[in-house]
């Protein structure tokens, strides 16, 4: 890992932290990239860790800790793709279990991204020259629908959705025990583990808000089917949240137990959005694994 020590001159202050790595740190591919060192705590500031509108000053001693892209690429590769949707602005795919969706560290091929290049050919470069075309992410055991931009415009529009969170989208998981109410919500923050940089928390040091509402969908003998809405969208929310109310997802090897059932049972099943271009609201809906209606356990 690298780092970096920049300091503030006049003509830099009063600019927000975020756009002054954009531009100012070396081989930094876009501001969201910034933007993502900066809220994954790898920036400082004198030693403290600020939010990405905070304005630089003069005799900051800004840090940061990251691996650089480097003008790194990503090579079309030719892999099936099963498409729910497709116009000249966005494309809706249904990602399989087991697919990572860009490139990253330890994985270089085979994501949702190479093959979306490869089937579009053109794609937004707004963001990380890895996530060509990447507006939102699943993780690489989550199933379901996701949503890609076609050009720039398209991208920026649906970003703006999700940062506002005018998205509807609605996952389905199969958890471990009955859960006793018919619906409720889960309000509780989450942030890193500071014992486990690569895991989440429930009111970890700087937790931000978040809140999951759940409604059960059948019970089963020892496992419930469950429908999940975000109403935020933290990184493993759903997978903290349901292990935090005593009903952890099945096969979720991070937060349960990896053996209990053959894959994550979470699905992103359905997803809402505004039409990037013409405004008009669209909705798409797949179908639940029918490994979780065949559970027994």
């Amino acid at each position: 890992m690298d780092t970096y020590t920049l300091n503030i001159n006049d003509n830099q202050a009063d600019q927000r932290l975020d756009i002054f790595l954009a531009s100012n740190l070396e081989d930094c591919p876009s501001r969201n990239f910034a933007k993502h060192l900066i809220e994954n705590n790898l920036v400082s500031v004198n030693k403290r860790i600020l939010k990405p509108h905070y304005k630089v000053q003069i005799g900051d001693v800004v840090e940061v800790s990251v691996d650089m892209p480097r003008n790194q690429t990503i090579s079309p590769e030719n892999i099936d793709l099963d498409i729910f949707y497709e116009d000249e602005d966005i494309i809706v795919v249904n990602k399989p279990i087991g697919m990572v969706v860009h490139p990253g560290a330890g994985c270089r091929g085979g994501t949702l991204a190479n093959a979306l290049l490869f089937y579009c050919q053109q794609l937004s470069d707004v963001s990380d020259p890895l996530r060509p075309g990447i507006v939102h992410r699943l993780d690489k055991e989550t199933s379901g629908l996701i949503i890609a931009a076609k050009n720039n415009k398209s991208h920026v529009r649906l970003s703006r959705q999700f940062e506002k969170r005018r998205i509807k989208k609605c996952y389905v998981a199969l958890v471990e025990k009955l859960i006793e109410f018919d619906e409720g919500l889960i309000d509780v923050p989450l942030g890193r583990d500071p014992k486990h940089r690569e895991k989440r928390c429930v009111l970890a040091p700087g937790a931000k808000s978040a809140q999951t509402i759940y409604k059960v969908m059948r019970r089963f003998n020892k496992t419930t089917l469950v429908s999940l809405m975000l109403k935020t969208g933290r990184t493993h929310q759903l997978r903290v949240h349901m292990a935090h109310l005593g009903h952890s997802i099945l096969g979720d090897e991070k937060y349960g137990r990896k053996n209990n059932f053959p894959r994550l049972a979470l699905h992103a099943r359905s997803i809402g959005f505004k039409h990037p271009t013409n405004m008009h609201w669209l909705e798409f809906s797949s179908p639940i694994p029918k490994e979780f209606l065949e559970s027994d356990l």
